[in-house]
């Protein structure tokens, strides 16, 4: 079962709860995605049974088509927000971490073309590897202006910066709080730079956050 831990390992004081995503956040994703900058945050949830520890080698699912990679700054949600003010979000961040948003590929275009929702393309088991926290107070640097990169088998897949977000950190988790309630435990994603592709059986990962690396592979 999965339990939220430090970068280092060490478990956290915080109960595993649901994952609030983002989507279209980033120009160049949108662009190679084919799709339309939208006017406002595109929200969509991923349940706790998709949390998984991103330092354990990677089970994903082979029976629905291609399954694809997007690297995304994690955030931790240390106490309550509802209807919250960007004031009360940087209050209540909690820590700072590396997720990746796997996604159903194939069955999230046929869901899309049919006008019908992401879940079963977003949310399945496993659906969101996630490294450790390392806490507010620990985090050197901007969280607004850090890099990501995952390199698959030795090849760089993605690389952005957190600073080419349209919508930002602390706007972003307030926009959200307006529609749903954010407790202690949840985790947000604030989307994937460029360069998202597929996953396959055997796969060695490197995820690196603003310097921090974690290596993992697929089973």
């Amino acid at each position: 079962m999965y339990q939220h831990r430090n970068w280092q390992g060490a478990l956290l004081d915080y109960p595993a709860n649901k994952v609030v995503c983002v989507g279209s956040n980033y120009a160049k994703h949108i662009k190679e995605m084919g799709s339309a900058t939208p006017a406002e945050p595109v929200v969509f949830i991923k349940p706790e049974t998709a949390l998984c520890d991103l330092r354990q080698p990677l089970s994903i699912p082979s029976a629905f088509g291609e399954v694809h990679h997007e690297i995304e700054l994690a955030v931790l949600v240390g106490s309550t927000l509802r209807q919250a003010s960007e004031e009360h979000v940087a209050k209540a961040i909690a820590g700072y971490g590396v997720a990746l948003d796997l996604t159903l590929r194939d069955l999230q275009a046929g869901l899309k073309k049919a006008g019908q929702p992401w879940e079963k393309s977003k949310g399945f088991d496993n659906a969101c590897p996630l490294s450790g926290f390392i806490p507010v107070a620990e985090f050197s640097g901007d969280p607004q202006n850090i890099e990501l990169k995952l390199v698959i088998n030795g090849e760089v897949r993605q690389q952005g910066n957190t600073s080419d977000m349209i919508h930002k950190i602390l706007p972003l988790i307030a926009h959200m709080s307006q529609y749903f309630t954010l407790r202690a435990g949840d985790v947000v994603l604030t989307g994937t730079p460029e360069g998202v592709g597929p996953m396959r059986s055997g796969d060695k990962l490197e995820v690196t956050l603003a310097g921090h690396g974690i290596s993992t592979r697929v089973l």
